[in-house]
């Protein structure tokens, strides 16, 4: 399957819905090695968006447009690292489907490279230190991996989001290197990235939604 704008507008819609949920719990995890509010600035940013969305359709209805006008929104709304490193993903993203109307699975994994490597020269991060980068370069791997696999889109999203996943809990025994949770040293150890699991829950959000806008075309194709 390929990616609408449609896609993605819903996709903002659902990962806003379970920012909601877990407002409290990305908060209690930022509380014990960061600044205590990603959970905080994460519902605001992403309820901002819907807010937004819900006034009226976006000036521009492509993925681009989209993406574009997320990411700007998450810049102006979102406080601390957060916005700046999520909203810079969003527009990395936007970039890599300029021109494009329907993302296919080869564009999604393109658009998914774009915002990781922007968020980690933005970060100057890289993988092992404890960051966000620890859920999204898994998944990127994961992502390449099963399009030259030849995997279909929904397939190549659903693993990139069970690598996300996956490297979300595997933050917990790091020790961190970059950002607040640097300064704590060994006592960083123990607990789970918050940003590595906001992460994971956007792209388990997108692949979900991939997922079940699927349906129904398949059902009408049968």
């Amino acid at each position: 399957m390929s990616l609408t704008s449609e896609h993605f507008e819903a996709w903002l819609r659902l990962a806003a819905g379970r920012l909601h949920e877990q407002k409290v719990a990305l908060t209690e995890l930022d509380q014990a090695i960061g600044d205590g509010d990603h959970g905080i600035n994460m519902d605001r940013g992403f309820s901002a968006i819907v807010a937004r969305l819900d006034a009226g359709p976006a000036p521009d209805p492509t993925p681009t447009g989209v993406l574009r006008f997320a990411g700007r929104t998450l810049v102006s709304t979102v406080g601390g690292a957060s916005g700046p490193l999520y909203g810079t993903g969003f527009l990395k993203a936007a970039a890599a489907l300029d021109g494009v109307a329907e993302a296919d699975a080869s564009q999604s994994v393109a658009a998914l490279e774009a915002a990781v490597v922007g968020i980690a020269a933005l970060g100057k991060a890289v993988i092992g230190e404890k960051t966000m980068l620890d859920a999204l370069t898994p998944a990127l791997e994961a992502a390449r991996a099963a399009l030259a696999a030849g995997a279909n889109g929904e397939s190549i999203l659903e693993g990139a989001a069970a690598a996300a996943e996956a490297g979300a809990l595997a933050t917990v025994p790091m020790l961190a290197t970059k950002g607040r949770a640097s300064y704590l040293g060994e006592r960083s150890v123990g607990h789970q990235d918050p940003g590595a699991t906001s992460s994971a829950l956007l792209l388990r959000a997108l692949a979900d939604t991939a997922s079940s806008l699927a349906r129904p075309q398949t059902a009408a194709a049968t």
